[in-house]
């Protein structure tokens, strides 16, 4: 039996997606049968977004603004023995869910991720799907927009997310690492929304990000990192 999935969705400003999102995975529940629950964590102090939550059998609440305590916040009030940490204008694969409680199950793993797919013809982003799996793989560290799944009693173990303005998804991956267990890649990919990119730039949220990502890793403070990310993601 499928051990059950609580889906947990930090949102700001995602009225106009939110409902998509929750009727792609209830899709995905029905074709699988998994049991899951979906949790959605807005950080709109006013709840702009879940205000618009359709399906009643949505658990929905308003937390502090930021990725991480969002997140913290779902998984408190979660149930289930798999945490999943998805992002709204994230889609999983058909078999995501049962992928996920297979490697969580009988496969033994405490966290893993997808591998990374931009839901848009253009062909540059073939090209920045390979570089950021790639990175991934080398470096044995997935981002947030990979779909991150927990061991739910793993997860707790480990403190859940730090509360940091960014990278909380690189620190939480960083010790798992240092503690020697295994993240999980699986060969199938979540596809992401490339609004982000449309919106900024390809190149210069591209860039951005990769430069943010290694300043972390070099030692500076998500602090720091924060304030150049709102200067340059508003310039």
């Amino acid at each position: 039996m499928s051990k059950k999935i609580s889906i947990v969705i930090p949102v700001l400003n995602e009225s106009a997606n939110i409902n998509k999102t929750i009727k792609h995975l209830k899709g995905l529940m029905d074709a699988t049968g998994v049991s899951a629950e979906i949790i959605v964590v807005d950080g709109d102090p006013e709840g702009k977004t879940i205000a618009v939550v359709q399906d009643k059998s949505i658990v929905t609440t308003v937390g502090q603004t930021g990725r991480a305590v969002q997140m913290n916040k779902g998984a408190q009030m979660a149930q289930g023995e798999i945490f999943l940490f998805l992002h709204a204008d994230t889609r999983l694969p058909n078999e995501g869910l049962n992928v996920i409680t297979a490697a969580c199950g009988e496969r033994g793993y405490k966290t893993g991720a997808f591998d990374l797919a931009i839901a848009s013809e253009r062909r540059i982003f073939r090209l920045i799907e390979t570089m950021a799996n790639v990175r991934s793989h080398l470096t044995g560290i997935p981002y947030g927009d990979q779909g991150l799944f927990f061991n739910a009693v793993y997860f707790r173990a480990l403190g859940g997310f730090a509360d940091v303005p960014l990278m909380e998804d690189i620190e939480i991956m960083r010790r798992v690492k240092k503690r020697g267990d295994k993240i999980l890649f699986l060969k199938q990919t979540v596809r992401t929304s490339p609004r982000r990119w449309e919106k900024e730039g390809v190149w210069k949220c591209t860039l951005r990000n990769w430069l943010l990502a290694s300043l972390y890793v070099l030692g500076v403070s998500p602090q720091k990192l924060a304030r150049f990310y709102r200067v340059h993601a508003a310039g």
